[in-house]
């Protein structure tokens, strides 16, 4: 017996145009990737250099650092345009970007997720305050990303005194999405997944622009076998289904029943961090935890902010929220980041980031690459590498209280943390606290006009956002304020005049003290 909706991704990529706008779905590391689509219209492309002149929109970055994801898609001829929420997940293409190969943009993660319902319903566009001041804001860059892209996609407009921006919706002929199970009829359940994400919205905005909804899926149901509970995408907004079997949860994991919440693993024997100057940075950013609040952590230093404040026994409650949909639990890091074990809830993207744009936020924990002395900071662009903003932007601009966590220079720091202090060995190669940031992906300027509560943590020094820029507070023992500090640093802070030393506990390896004195007892 056949179905009517079953087909394969080479049937599925050969019903696209010339010109096809193609939103694709899943985020980094393989979550939620529809692999099969993006590899068969390689295939086609290659085979017969058709369709051409594509514009995709991806709400984050699809791949997997390397070859992966939209990877397979980044050809000269096949992309006109792609508008992205992160980008460093996809090389290739932003290779292409950054050569003026293809038209680029960069827009807020919560801006695309929240974009495709204003597509779904009809309405004109987004209308929101995230990105003032930042490079998406019109007046500085407007989310471009190199020299051949012109046209503006972002608007500046006043609303009752107030700026904001418009983001306008546009048709979008294409969807590639991805789920775990499909019945005859096309209704798609995820129970596999670890992460909703935004394909309920993506197949609404593409059915109601009049276009094709595709989805890869592991296996195939009878009709109305499905509790209806468990849709997460009607069949009514489906065209085609594909079988792929072997399609894996992440890049990582097969299945991890953790990340589906079909398991809770225990968090007692969890791998302690490495005691270095980024867990020294881990450790002091905990150190502003609230008490019962809602806290997003970031990658890198930032993400490992939860599971040391585990270790130093802090005697405080919070939970956990990332911008992918999940609420409580242990985020993942590394490529995996987006998914969690032991989650309390799992929501969708655009609804998070309503949440999170609102202020839901208590605290967040972020990463720095540039500071200047105005407070701005920026991830997304380093020289020419286009990383991008992912959920940064919405993140950043609306916590109550943003605490960025990095080390002080990078590229070769070498320190030494001996008797409850730290010595610099070898100076990174480059700058962190420049004159002006190559990019504003955070605004010091946004932040002060807010009054958001705004800390830049070291390992050798803390500072806070004050109205006039930067102000040292804290400095690390061991550590000389002008060689170490303001030598290394392009535009002078002021100084607190209650500067203090950084708590000299943080510079002592307690865990190797315990095993220590258990290994006495």
């Amino acid at each position: 017996m056949t179905y009517s909706k079953v087909l394969t991704a080479e049937d599925a990529v050969k019903q696209i145009s010339n010109g096809d706008t193609v939103a694709v779905g899943g985020a980094g590391g393989g979550l939620l990737e529809p692999t099969s689509f993006l590899k068969a219209l390689e295939k086609r492309f290659i085979d017969s250099a058709t369709p051409r002149n594509l514009t995709f929109i991806h709400v984050t970055g699809i791949g997997d650092r390397k070859d992966g994801g939209m990877c397979h898609v980044a050809h000269e001829g096949l992309v006109k345009r792609d508008i992205g929420g992160h980008w460093d997940y996809l090389p290739k293409m932003a290779h292409l970007a950054s050569e003026n190969k293809i038209e680029a943009y960069n827009l807020p993660q919560g801006v695309l997720s929240q974009l495709f319902r204003e597509i779904a319903s009809g309405r004109p566009g987004l209308i929101t305050h995230v990105g003032l001041k930042t490079f998406v804001d019109p007046r500085v860059e407007g989310g471009k990303l190199n020299k051949v892209t012109t046209e503006d996609i972002v608007e500046v407009i006043n609303i009752k005194g107030e700026e904001k921006l418009f983001y306008p919706s546009f048709p979008v002929d294409i969807a590639f999405l991805r789920g775990t199970t499909a019945d005859e009829d096309g209704n798609i359940t995820m129970e596999e997944e670890a992460a909703f994400l935004d394909n309920l919205a993506i197949a609404q905005a593409v059915h109601n622009s009049g276009g094709k909804v595709f989805v890869q899926v592991k296996r195939l149901a009878k009709r109305e076998t499905l509790h209806p509970k468990l849709v997460k995408i009607p069949g009514i907004l489906v065209d085609g289904i594909v079988i792929c079997p072997e399609q894996k949860q992440t890049i990582v994991s097969t299945y991890n029943p953790a990340y589906a919440g079909d398991v809770r693993i225990p968090t007692y024997n969890l791998e302690s961090i490495p005691y270095n100057e980024r867990k020294i940075i881990a450790m002091r950013a905990a150190l502003e935890l609230p008490d019962n609040g809602i806290v997003n952590l970031g990658v890198g230093i930032s993400g490992s902010v939860g599971l040391v404040a585990s270790e130093m026994n802090l005697s405080k409650e919070y939970v956990f929220a990332i911008e992918q949909g999940i609420i409580g639990g242990i985020p993942a890091g590394g490529i995996e980041f987006g998914v969690a074990s032991n989650a309390h809830a799992i929501t969708e993207a655009p609804s998070q980031f309503d949440f999170f744009d609102g202020g839901g936020l208590d605290m967040t924990c972020l990463g720095m690459a540039e500071v200047d002395i105005d407070g701005n900071v920026n991830v997304s662009k380093l020289g020419n590498r286009i990383t991008g903003c992912g959920g940064f932007i919405n993140i950043a601009q609306n916590a109550k209280k943003l605490v960025f966590c990095g080390t002080f220079t990078s590229g070769g720091l070498e320190v030494k943390i001996s008797d409850g202090k730290i010595e610099i060995i070898k100076e990174g190669k480059f700058r962190k606290f420049v004159n002006k940031v190559n990019q504003i992906t955070f605004s010091g300027d946004y932040a002060k006009e807010t009054g958001q509560r705004v800390i830049f943590v070291t390992e050798r020094a803390v500072f806070k956002l004050g109205n006039d820029g930067l102000i040292l507070e804290e400095i690390a023992p061991g550590i000389d304020l002008h060689k170490d500090i303001l030598s290394l640093m392009d535009s002078k802070p002021k100084i607190s005049s209650n500067l203090k030393e950084m708590d000299s506990r943080l510079f002592i390896n307690l865990i190797e003290k315990e095993e220590d004195n258990h290994a006495k007892v």
